[in-house]
């Protein structure tokens, strides 16, 4: 009967000492609360990245369709231009440049790149400065 009691003192004694341990353990309780707030934060930081998607997203859409008003504008005014003024030249014209029905449609007004060279040879590979060779 001794050990019983024994047997049992030891298996409350454990379980108490663990709730203890569970509950007063200072690490134990600064690593929930660090975790807690690490949760916090992601949760923040998602929804902060999905505000910035809907705000680009929208933004692409404005610019869309400022893109495509002014091509409507451009193209009135260039209409107007030859209606209003049939004998200007062309080169006097400040819309001088129109929109083809493709382009119109395509919605891609051409760019022209610039290019990363220049027209004629320069700097040190010029054909009259060639060292020449003995």
């Amino acid at each position: 009967m001794t050990w019983e009691y024994a047997l049992i003192g030891l298996v409350v004694g454990i379980a108490i000492g663990a709730v203890a341990m569970r509950f007063g353990n200072r690490k134990l309780r600064d690593q929930q609360i660090m975790q807690n707030e690490l949760n916090k934060s992601k949760a923040e930081l998602e929804e902060y990245r999905q505000e910035l998607v809907g705000h680009f997203a929208r933004s692409a859409e404005l610019l869309d369709n400022m893109a495509t008003d002014y091509r409507q504008l451009y193209q009135h005014m260039a209409k107007s231009s030859n209606n209003l003024l049939p004998d200007l030249p062309v080169q006097d014209n400040p819309f001088n440049y129109r929109l083809t029905g493709s382009e119109a449609d395509n919605d891609q007004a051409p760019v022209e790149m610039p290019r990363d060279y220049s027209d004629g040879a320069s700097g040190l590979l010029r054909s009259g400065d060639r060292p020449r060779r003995k």
